[in-house]
């Protein structure tokens, strides 16, 4: 392996304040990039794809703690339930009722967030706030007894304006507050501030981020 990935990684580590986790988006990148990760601590790991994840699960440590971060099929889930410790980028009701069903079949509960759209940029994926809200306001979650809703999860614009980035992100931190003391007032589970990529994720952190979703500062481009 001819690329440092121990060296990135250490050095996106030193910019993580106490209370920021890294997942490290090893999507398309080797198992030896990852086994590198792993031999210095990291054991959070993002991936979007269940084939390529499903691979690397028969292949890898047993301990790594697997987060899915792209768009999730439901007739995907049931492939994932019996090992994914957190879906991040839950975007329907009915996919939060397929992760239940399916976590129930393999007597678990599974942590999902709850993925908000404010982005500028045109996309298929990712609850408006006022369809947050509507989600949250059916209150039919309330019922789902495999599934636990910890926090949110956004992406910024792609852009290079970072005071445009810095709003998005503080628009997220105010949604997250609202939600919490209306929905969640009560569960410390739901602290998760899913936001910041390799891109932006210092501008992330200083705008209330817990978890920071980080592929090519550490592993590089990415290798189809």
């Amino acid at each position: 392996m001819d690329y440092d990935v121990k060296g990135h990684l250490k050095l996106v580590l030193a910019d993580l304040p106490q209370g920021v986790r890294l997942v490290a988006i090893s999507k398309y990148h080797p198992n030896e990039y990852i086994e590198a990760a792993y031999a210095e601590g990291q054991r959070i790991f993002g991936e979007s794809h269940e084939q390529e994840l499903r691979h690397k699960v028969a292949t890898l440590p047993q301990d790594i703690r697997w987060h899915f971060i792209g768009h999730l099929q439901t007739n995907k889930v049931k492939y994932i339930a019996p090992y994914i410790t957190m879906i991040e980028a839950v975007d329907s009701l009915k996919l939060l009722k397929e992760i239940d069903k399916q976590a129930a079949r393999c007597g678990r509960t599974i942590d999902v967030l709850l993925e908000l759209h404010i982005a500028e940029e045109e996309t298929k994926y990712g609850l408006t706030p006022d369809a947050l809200w509507q989600l949250l306001a059916d209150g039919s979650w309330r019922e789902l007894e495999h599934v636990r809703i910890c926090g949110l999860m956004m992406m910024a614009s792609y852009v290079d304006d970072m005071q445009q980035i810095r709003s998005e992100f503080r628009q997220g931190r105010e949604l997250f507050k609202q939600v919490k003391e209306q929905f969640f007032a009560d569960a410390d589970y739901f602290c998760e501030r899913s936001w910041g990529m390799s891109h932006d994720y210092k501008i992330a952190i200083e705008e209330g981020s817990t978890m920071v979703r980080i592929g090519t500062a550490i592993f590089g481009p990415r290798v189809y």
